[in-house]
């Protein structure tokens, strides 16, 4: 990574940017649409996607089942390796806890809903489920 690119010129860079440069998003356009439904806090308050997130702020976002707070350690326009995104932010332990446990109660408990391979049941499924309903 750059000095241009860890230390933008002006020392600003948006928010969507910076999460998709640190790697929490695959593009730019997602970033700012979790930006935009409300799934990314800064310091506590909801944030949008031309805010300029500061080294030291707290981002918490939400980005697929889990919920993540990170300390902003360095800003970057640029996406880069995954070592390379790793240095821009730093997570709190309480977040890799939380997430940790997360993963856990998904692995022992999975959602039944998950394990559909198919859509809603065809009228010949609802009968026999109508028919098997009264064999208790």
């Amino acid at each position: 990574m750059s000095s241009a690119a860890a230390h933008p010129e002006d020392g600003k860079v948006r928010l969507d940017k910076w999460l998709w440069a640190a790697r929490f998003y695959k593009t730019r356009s997602l970033a700012g649409e979790a930006i935009d439904k409300g799934r990314v806090w800064i310091n506590g308050q909801v944030a949008k996607a031309a805010k300029t997130p500061k080294i030291g702020d707290t981002v918490r976002l939400k980005a697929g089942y889990d919920e993540r707070t990170v300390r902003v350690l360095a800003l970057s326009q640029v996406r880069g390796g995954a070592s390379q995104a790793a240095l821009l932010y730093a997570e709190t332990p309480e977040s890799i806890a939380a997430r940790e446990a997360s993963a856990l109660r998904r692995r022992l408990a999975p959602e039944p809903a998950h394990a559909m391979e198919q859509g809603r049941p065809t009228k010949r499924d609802r009968r026999d489920l109508q028919a098997w309903d009264g064999r208790w």
